[in-house]
């Protein structure tokens, strides 16, 4: 059986995570209010915005920017676009 969880962005009961994505409080977090489809696509948008932007993971600056957009997305608030990126029309 699946198991559900009630999604901080889509506010719905949505699957969950099969494990934390993270380790410690963060992934503990991530993994009880996050839903599998919120946290793949935020792995799509944040391959978009490391590429777009060329930010380098090595950088610590970098990694608290992502870190920052992260959270925004998750939590369904205003985040960070690719510059010039139309999502496809359906």
């Amino acid at each position: 059986m699946t198991r559900t969880v009630h999604c901080r962005k889509y506010k719905e009961e949505l699957p969950g995570l099969d494990r934390p994505p993270y380790p410690g409080a963060k992934g503990e977090d991530i993994y009880n209010h996050v839903s599998k489809k919120a946290w793949d696509e935020w792995q799509k948008h944040q391959t978009m915005l490391i590429n777009e932007r060329r930010l380098n993971m090595m950088n610590a600056e970098d990694r608290k920017f992502i870190q920052t957009e992260m959270d925004k997305f998750l939590s369904g608030e205003e985040y960070a676009q690719a510059e010039g990126y139309v999502p496809p029309s359906e």
